[in-house]
């Protein structure tokens, strides 16, 4: 990393959300009034996310990862960002990760065809997530108490396996702007705290 280049941070929504989604705005605008570069992408097919999409865009979007590089992934995309991790080789590590309802084990949504699909998709396909934690400095993972998705369940992995520091909010269910979360404080103080 040259002297003087600022930290990069990938703010990346999940399933069916958009980049001027709920607390993802916000957020941007915090850190870069803090002096961090801050991308939002747009993933393709956000409606139906599949590895084979999803995955190789976020890597080529990332480019070059080193430890001024970090990641704020909301749910579904909590794995891709695993996923470009564990393909990581050597010694390369990004800086931290802040996975948002995030998830590894088990999804309560919906039961239809393609949303069977996409999920049977993400929670069987092997995910090393021991070769993750190498490739990963620091991570926090925040959850809330009333996730309609994603159970309290999948605490488990991040806490014992990625090493990850462990929050619980109250009252924050899937952190969707469609129930009202528009500002994530606690997103924000992770990721300044991960990046110290």
């Amino acid at each position: 990393m040259k002297a003087g280049q600022k930290k990069r941070v990938f703010i990346v929504h999940g399933w069916d959300g958009y980049p001027e989604n709920g607390w993802f705005p916000w957020l941007k605008k915090e850190l870069e009034s803090r002096g961090f570069l801050v991308f939002i992408p747009q993933p393709s097919k956000a409606e139906e996310p599949r590895i084979e999409n999803w995955v190789p865009a976020l890597k080529e979007l990332i480019g070059e990862l080193d430890e001024q590089t970090f990641f704020v992934g909301h749910s579904m995309v909590c794995q891709a960002i695993a996923r470009c991790l564990e393909d990581l080789s050597g010694n390369t590590r990004a800086g931290g990760a802040v996975f948002v309802a995030g998830f590894f084990k088990r999804l309560t949504l919906k039961d239809d065809d393609i949303t069977r699909s996409v999920v049977n998709e993400w929670l069987k396909t092997p995910l090393d997530l021991i070769k993750v934690k190498k490739h990963l400095k620091k991570s926090v993972a925040i959850f809330s108490d009333d996730d309609p998705y994603v159970p309290l369940d999948n605490i488990e992995e991040y806490g014992d396996i990625l090493g990850s520091k462990i929050i619980t909010e109250k009252g924050k269910g899937h952190f969707s702007g469609s129930t009202g979360t528009f500002e994530l404080p606690i997103a924000l103080a992770s990721v300044l705290e991960i990046s110290e």
